[in-house]
């Protein structure tokens, strides 16, 4: 692979954004997913490569021998680990959804990249490496998946003839070079199993009009390549064409400057019928060779188209005999089934009978059962008869103790009323003796107290006298 990596232009790229935010990237879309497929990104984030081995690289330059010793190809999936036989719509390879795989080891790289917040110079350093192509490859991805859309013709600018060549598909098979890649990045949205960003269709136009106007660049080794293979059949053919036809030596008076008309006259007149004999031999020859190779293409194709029948005759042959082994062995059965259904009736009749006897067992049981739980019903029946008169007998009893008791009550409290209402009578005719008595002695008093005011007064009146 040839390594262009010091002489890569780095114009269009290292253009610092002014300010002091000069060395800081811009990130579009989803800050968090790196606008990553759902599955991709699940699958990464669960992978134990991811988690293990790469959460104990902290730095950018351990990342960097990690994608030089470990990634092969830049596919998103590992080879193998994804079966998309027989799907369609959007359980296809392209969308990426409906079934996951192995996640590659490159975009688990991508993802750690992602996590790191990549500055401007170290992603200059990343696509301009001289080391691996592998790290220029994901360096460039970091830019399709993080980058404006509107910057990419800017980042990818100087690399678009870049003639470094990588196998980008997983097992090996998609060797192309990173010109390629990058017009691929530019151009399409899909990438093997997933989907790049969508690019506006305004900025997607100038990017089509862009590619147009800058033709792919033919590369010397290629142009080398086929002028030596051209070469090397013009060689092939003139050996044949010489080996078949006979020698002849060539004539000391021709010169290349003359045409072939005029020199083709005076070699007829020289050699006469035998040269035209020997021109008809040739193209005699010519056509059987061309015969000869139509005969053998065609044999091919019939060679083809007998092994395939023959393939299929052998696999109709291999269907009829799995077909018929089937079937004898349905007959087999068949036949062991009538054999054994004599066999299969008495043990039914037997187990028929057996069933029977079992049922009526469990009939006895089940009306020796109704029978005691219908004793026992009875008596309870009974029992709860006898609770409830006893019940009731003892609240008559209660309720006639509880009669006589309020009619003592009821006399004893008439009883004390009547005691209480002659003692108040005995009060109150006491209390009238008092009173009368009191009377009495106040009238007696006053009685006094007139008579011996009385003899007062005479006694005055005798002594006036």
């Amino acid at each position: 692979m040839a390594n262009v990596g010091n002489q890569l232009p780095t114009q269009a790229v290292s253009k610092p954004a002014p300010g002091k935010h000069g060395n800081v990237l811009p990130l579009w879309g989803n800050e968090k997913t790196m606008n990553l497929n759902p599955m991709i990104l699940t699958n990464v984030l669960s992978s134990p490569y991811f988690k293990v081995q790469l959460y104990e690289l902290k730095t950018y330059h351990e990342v960097v021998d990690e994608i030089y010793f470990k990634v092969t190809h830049v596919e998103p999936w590992e080879k193998g680990s994804r079966k998309t036989a027989g799907q369609t719509g959007m359980c296809g390879g392209v969308r990426g959804v409906g079934t996951g795989g192995i996640v590659s080891t490159a975009f688990c790289l991508l993802y750690k990249l992602f996590t790191l917040k990549l500055t401007r110079k170290q992603l200059m350093g990343l696509i301009t490496h001289t080391d691996s192509p592998y790290i220029r490859a994901l360096g460039f991805m970091y830019i399709r998946y993080t980058q404006p859309p509107a910057d990419l013709i800017e980042w990818y600018d100087g690399f678009l003839d870049d003639e470094e060549e990588l196998d980008v598909k997983a097992g090996g098979g998609c060797v192309m070079t990173v010109g390629e890649m990058l017009r691929s990045f530019l151009t399409k949205l899909e990438w093997f199993s997933t989907l790049f960003p969508r690019i506006p269709v305004p900025v997607q136009k100038v990017i089509d009009q862009q590619m147009k106007a800058r033709p792919r660049k033919v590369a010397q080794k290629e142009t080398q390549e086929e002028d030596a293979a051209a070469c090397a059949e013009a060689g092939r053919q003139g050996e044949r064409r010489r080996s078949r036809t006979p020698r002849r030596t060539p004539s000391p008076r021709r010169s290349p400057k003359r045409s072939r008309s005029r020199s083709h006259h005076r070699e007829k007149e020289r050699h006469g019928p035998s040269f035209d004999r020997e021109l008809e031999r040739e193209r005699d020859r010519q056509r059987k060779e061309r015969e000869g190779r139509d005969r053998d293409r065609d044999r091919g194709e019939r060679g083809d188209r007998e092994r395939r029948r023959s393939r299929s005759t052998d696999r109709n042959r291999e269907r009829r005999r799995s077909r018929s082994g089937s079937r004898d062995r349905k007959s087999e059965r068949r036949d062991k089934e009538r054999d054994g259904g004599d066999d299969k009736s008495r043990r039914k009749d037997r187990e028929h009978h057996k069933d029977r006897g079992s049922e009526r067992e469990r009939s006895r049981d089940k009306k020796s059962r109704g029978e005691t739980d219908d004793r026992r019903h009875k008596d309870d029946r009974e029992r709860h008869r006898e609770e409830r008169k006893s019940k009731r007998s003892s609240r008559s009893r209660s309720r006639e103790r509880r009669h006589k008791s309020g009619g003592e009550e009821k006399s004893r409290r008439r009883e004390r009323s009547h005691s209480r209402e002659r003692d108040r009578e005995r009060d109150g005719e006491q209390r009238s003796h008092k009173r009368s008595r009191s009377k009495e002695r106040s009238h007696h008093q006053r009685e006094s107290s007139n008579d011996h005011s009385k003899h007062s007064e005479r006694r005055r009146s005798h002594s006036t006298e």
